[in-house]
């Protein structure tokens, strides 16, 4: 999103809260502001505004997808990786032929160990 249409996003929503104080509270903080309806600096601000709702037409048409820009380092995004953080991680996905290897060695040193006696 550009620097422009959030300026304009700022404004239009200063712009609602107004609106909602008016609708409300019968209270238009604008004019307070800057002195009345009829001053020039509340003027410009309800022009700044306007023109800011007329800029921000374009955000409510944009696809979503179009604005997203993709973040690797969001959850959202990517996959999470069950990796360890010290290396790589162990595959226990065979762990039958782990259990053989194992018996077969120990089965080997003591035979080694009879020997040896």
């Amino acid at each position: 999103m550009s620097v422009l249409y959030r300026i304009a996003l700022v404004l239009v929503i200063i712009g609602a809260i107004n609106w909602g104080l008016i609708g409300f509270f019968r209270f238009d903080l604008v004019a307070y502001l800057f002195g009345g309806q009829t001053a020039v600096l509340s003027r410009w601000v309800y022009a700044l505004v306007g023109i800011a709702g007329l800029i921000s037409i374009p955000i409510l048409t944009k696809r979503l997808d179009e604005e997203e820009e993709f973040d690797p380092h969001t959850r959202i995004n990517s996959n999470p990786s069950y990796g360890m953080e010290a290396g790589e991680e162990a595959d226990f996905s065979d762990v039958s032929k782990t259990k053989k290897n194992n018996t077969k060695n120990n089965t080997n040193n003591q035979q080694n160990k009879n020997k040896k006696k």
